[in-house]
């Protein structure tokens, strides 16, 4: 009888990659590359209301911003500020809570950037 279980997470490492069973953040084979999503960065913001495995929570996230380019820290503070709410940075990805696409659409078309609501 084979044994076909894998670790998936280590109290000690956290993540563990299947393929080569290192841990997620020092994993280099192809299966992480293949799943990791791709961001666009056509430098067009885009935002989006997502409520999809938040428990039926709403959320606006905002994406498309270069890596290193601008201080999303002090961009999210800014966006948080204006809903009046909370947020997150998560992979370059700001997440605001609550259905706020216009506040953000507007604030960011006031700093400049080119701003483009996706999704329904």
């Amino acid at each position: 009888m084979t044994d076909n279980s894998h670790l998936v997470y280590s109290t000690e490492s956290g993540r563990v990659c299947p393929g080569c069973r290192k841990p997620a953040k020092k994993c280099s084979c192809k299966s992480r590359k293949a799943n990791s999503p791709s961001i666009q960065s056509d430098g067009i913001i885009r935002i989006r209301r997502e409520s999809k495995g938040r428990r039926g929570k709403t959320v606006t996230s905002v994406a498309g911003f270069q890596e290193g380019t601008h201080d999303l820290k002090q961009i999210a503070k800014k966006l948080k500020g204006q809903c009046g709410t909370g947020g997150s940075i998560k992979d370059s990805i700001i997440i605001i809570q609550g259905d706020h696409r216009q506040t953000i659409q507007s604030e960011l078309k006031r700093q400049g950037f080119k701003v483009k609501l996706a999704g329904g």
